[in-house]
């Protein structure tokens, strides 16, 4: 028996032995608790655990005997992380890096495996937060006393996701416990779902990309890997705990109040014999090198942290870098599994059977009309418009980022459309010319949901999501048009509007992020040297 299984065994002794001898002060749930904790340590001590087989080794064989099923194995298994709560009990990063460990073998793709790991956790992340809207706040409310969880430390909680939500959302993917609970917390405390959505694609695609990945590179030494992943997260959540005890620290420090309590205390540990020496240095050492050090570098700090944190762009800014990961994610998908073999997908087939069995010659003329909207002419003169009116009104970093974006879409379909050279499927209803992938008018599209977002943020004429909204219709008309043209198949549409989005929701970061930085570059004097 191994030293740990002799601690754990004493622990599990001791853990039953008060359980039992306070059962009449402890309540029935508390007792339960600490029974199952016994329980859960006799297990560990005894060594059983040891003798269950290898993940890793379980999942090979299922992969063996799946084949290609082995996709909605991990898949489920990153659903229920979060929509069920399993990751309270088993760590979801061994089951994802051991479908890369597959992909790795040749058994399954690896990009089609991110984005369905993807796809499944934002569902898990959505699952557990739409339960806890739906009973979180009364079940807390009615059994959170029993544990300490009381109406004002709901009520603070609650502020608290309100404030911190997302951060915690997109940190908290990649700490265990936090993984697990967070989703439901933040439904339980009344975040919208609109502020929620954009924090869990992000925090899920990195998360999703990071294990596949790590499976996927060292699949011939995965234990290794697992081993160092594991200690990797752990050192993760310590270092996210450190920062969070200071940040929360100095915000109670600044309080005069808590400043003399905390002198106060320390002056009366200096007191004891045993720490005088120790706290003696310790104050000599602050009084002559951290607190000089502190006022020298303390305002450059707060002047370059105000300057370069989006504050509150938090939203816009996690919202752009969704859209612009999804957006990548397809365009590279479907280019690397065309690059392969240009002819038509399985769906592409079945679309094109469909579209088939609904053509009519007055679906024709309206899908002409509707194509005609993500022609470059048209885009091109709707952008330049945008851009008169924005410079109008004197917003420089939004006309470049218009001007930009589709200067970078228009370079992106030219080197795609080269690189793949995909032949175009026979009998178009409009003339085409040039390879099929991706479809230009698909990528040009997102140029209008570009324009949307930033008149959006600045003409009232309506709630800025109907804006947005009716852009990415039109958006989706225009790439479904050009498959109902047989000018392009789905995955070359698909591939479009993944380069046009991704793109532009690139350049809106950087845009984002570069105009917060010129606002508070003006807003604030630079500190005194």
């Amino acid at each position: 028996m191994s030293p740990a299984h002799i601690i754990a065994a004493i622990a599990a002794v001791l853990l039953a032995a008060g359980a039992i001898w306070r059962r009449g002060r402890l309540s029935r749930e508390r007792l339960i608790l600490a029974l199952i904790g016994a329980a859960a340590l006799g297990v560990y001590a005894s060594g059983l655990l040891s003798a269950l087989p290898d993940p890793k080794q379980v999942i090979e064989d299922v992969a063996q005997a799946l084949g290609p099923w082995t996709y909605a194995l991990v898949g489920v298994f990153a659903f229920l992380e979060t929509g069920a709560f399993v990751g309270l009990i088993a760590p979801g990063e061994t089951i994802v890096m051991a479908g890369g460990v597959i992909a790795g073998q040749g058994e399954i793709e690896l990009l089609p495996l991110i984005g369905l790991v993807w796809t499944c956790a934002v569902l898990g992340d959505t699952t557990s937060f739409f339960i806890g809207r739906k009973l979180g706040r009364r079940f807390l409310t009615r059994h959170g006393p029993r544990v300490g969880i009381t109406e004002t430390r709901l009520r603070q909680v609650e502020g608290y996701f309100d404030r911190h939500g997302g951060k915690t959302i997109l940190i908290g993917r990649f700490i265990g416990l936090v993984r697990a609970l967070a989703p439901f917390i933040a439904g339980s405390s009344g975040l919208r779902y609109k502020r929620f959505i954009p924090f869990s694609v992000v925090g899920t695609g990195l998360w999703a990309t990071a294990f596949c990945l790590l499976g996927y590179i060292f699949w011939q030494s995965f234990d290794q890997v697992a081993n160092v992943a594991g200690h990797a997260v752990f050192g993760f959540g310590v270092v996210v705990g450190v920062i969070v005890a200071v940040v929360v620290a100095y915000r109670r420090l600044r309080q005069p109040e808590e400043r003399r309590k905390l002198a106060a205390w320390l002056d009366r540990q200096g007191q004891k014999p045993a720490l005088r020496p120790l706290f003696a240095v310790a104050r000599s050492l602050w009084r002559r090198v951290l607190l000089p050090i502190g006022k020298l570098i303390g305002p450059r700090v707060r002047f370059l942290w105000n300057r370069i944190t989006p504050g509150e762009l938090g939203l816009e800014l996690t919202t752009s870098l969704a859209v612009a990961g999804v957006g990548a994610y397809f365009f590279v998908l479907y280019t690397v599994a065309l690059s392969r073999d240009p002819g038509p997908t399985g769906f592409d087939s079945d679309v094109m059977d469909l579209v088939n069995r609904l053509h009519s010659s007055v679906g024709v003329d309206a899908a002409k009309i509707v194509s005609a909207l993500g022609a470059f002419p048209t885009v091109t003169g709707a952008v330049l418009g945008a851009c008169v009116l924005v410079a109008v009104r004197r917003r420089p970093v939004e006309l470049v980022a218009l001007v930009i974006g589709l200067a970078l879409v228009v370079l992106g379909v030219h080197l795609a459309k080269a690189g793949i050279d995909r032949p175009r499927q026979p009998g178009a209803d409009v003339h085409t010319e040039g390879s099929s992938f991706p479809s230009g008018h698909a990528a040009y599209s997102a140029a209008w949901v570009a324009i949307a977002v930033v008149f959006s943020r600045r003409l009232r004429l309506m709630s800025r999501a109907t804006v947005v909204l009716l852009a990415v219709v039109v958006s989706a008309a225009v790439g479904l048009s050009r498959i109902y043209l047989q000018a392009h198949y789905w995955s070359d549409v698909a591939g479009g509007w993944g380069l046009g989005y991704g793109i532009f929701g690139s350049v809106a970061v950087v845009a984002l992020i570069v105009s917060h930085v010129r606002d508070n570059a003006a807003a604030e004097p630079a500190p005194n040297p």
